[in-house]
């Protein structure tokens, strides 16, 4: 088992050397033949989820504008976190200046932090207090402040309105109901429609895996795969039965091909009306009130089910900006890095990307709340969320989560019951941490 995580890893490695290739300018192209020696040039890697990348080159020429020394390349980054991730590893390892700010996961900066400055000593502790603390607090290792807090995520549940009409049925507030309301609606549907599916989610083997299964598993009593205090507490019976029950829901309400499925693949299925739920994080709202989406003005969203836990729960989510130690403009970096993060532009990105901002004064800010009122319905939603257990297992995390969404793939694969997968899975998380087991 081991050793085909490690073997997988390896294959990330490789695919993130081709990104880093096909993100590299193009050797074609001749440099400028007379360069300013006073121009700055710096590269932020960004994601490019929705229109993720759109509203970051919209920043950088925010920038620009305010900076006409200094020119902001953006290079898009792959969807997923884990081949993300293994991108950043390229980079690091060679120790490259190649980028100068990094858009980190929540979940990295206890196992990067080498890689990036102390936003502190750039003036950042003015505006940190604007910010969610515990975001500030997960973003600070060893008293540095490793990334500025950009956008922060939950995972959320949307649902067609026009169809829960249609078949006199509630917004689902459990899992069971969830199904039910998704197998009645599919059954409906296809009548005149074979390709509509009840529910749609992210099941392919990466990072994405891990937060709907946390939620899974937190929202059914079942522990958040290991404690906050250390504690291995996966292989619990709670855990082992709403994995199972999720198994089921492949191929019956959700597509054979959930289990290859990232965000953009989920929100394909929902955005051509072709499913009547679908799990995903809050960027898929502007999205889906789109002139081009077939379910603009029939849908809503909401938290998603619970199960025996009483509430659902929501995987906490968001992104840093994180500025690399092998920058050779890290002050100018900073500046740019605290820019892109501040209020002006968290507030656009909010209104026209539904970005979810960390700055708590914008969740008052008149012209966010009339573009998304529903920002304010789900505040608890986002503050409450559930971590991942990435502190209590730094700088181990990576692997950690690598084994648990590997083990959960293999149950909603049918290679694996939850039973034999989850045990396996605690030794192998123990072989990584040192951890003791419940």
């Amino acid at each position: 088992m081991l050793k085909r995580k490690w073997m997988f890893g390896l294959v990330l490695v490789l695919i993130g050397s081709m990104f880093l290739a096909v993100g590299c300018p193009d050797p074609e192209v001749e440099p400028d033949p007379d360069p300013d020696p006073d121009e700055i040039v710096l590269t932020v890697a960004a994601g490019a989820v929705g229109i993720e990348l759109e509203l970051t080159h919209d920043l950088a020429e925010m920038y620009m504008d305010e900076n006409p020394d200094v020119i902001v390349e953006v290079i898009d980054t792959p969807d997923s976190a884990t081949e993300r991730l293994s991108l950043y590893l390229s980079f690091f390892e060679a120790q490259s200046p190649e980028v100068d700010i990094y858009q980190i996961d929540v979940i990295w900066p206890g196992d990067l932090a080498e890689h990036f400055i102390d936003l502190y000593e750039y003036g950042a502790d003015e505006v940190v207090d604007d910010h969610f603390p515990a975001i500030v607090e997960n973003n600070t290792v060893d008293g540095r402040l490793i990334g500025i807090p950009w956008f922060t995520d939950a995972g959320l549940l949307y649902y067609r309105t026009d169809l829960l009409e249609e078949y006199d049925l509630e917004v689902p507030e459990t899992w069971d109901e969830l199904e039910e309301a998704a197998q009645i609606i599919q059954e409906g549907e296809r009548v005149d429609n074979p390709d509509f599916w009840g529910y749609v989610w992210q099941g392919d083997a990466y990072e994405g895996l891990t937060t709907n299964a946390l939620e899974w598993i937190d929202s059914n009593d079942g522990g958040t795969i290991v404690s906050p205090e250390g504690v291995i507490t996966i292989n619990n019976q709670n855990a082992i039965d709403i994995v199972n029950q999720a198994a089921g829901w492949v191929g019956t309400i959700s597509p054979d091909g959930v289990t290859t499925f990232a965000e953009e693949d989920a929100r394909a299925i929902w955005h051509t009306g072709d499913a009547a739920f679908m799990r995903n994080w809050p960027y898929a709202f502007a999205l889906s009130a789109s002139e081009d989406s077939a379910v603009t003005d029939v849908f809503g969203v909401g938290p998603l089910p619970a199960g025996l836990a009483g509430t659902g729960s929501a995987t906490l989510g968001g992104w840093q900006l994180a500025v690399s130690t092998y920058s050779e403009h890290p002050e100018e970096a900073a500046d740019l890095a605290l820019f892109m993060a501040n209020y002006e532009s968290q507030k656009h990105r909010a209104i026209e990307g539904t970005m979810i901002p960390t700055i708590m004064d914008l969740y008052e800010d008149p012209d966010v709340v009339e573009a998304h009122p529903w920002f304010e319905d789900l505040f608890d939603v986002f503050i409450n969320a559930v971590a991942r257990p990435s502190t209590a297992t730094a700088p181990n995390y990576s692997a950690v989560s690598e084994a648990f969404f590997t083990a959960v793939h293999d149950v909603l694969t049918g290679e694996m019951t939850a039973e034999d997968a989850f045990e396996e899975l605690e030794l192998d998380i123990q072989d990584v941490t040192g951890l003791e087991i419940e």
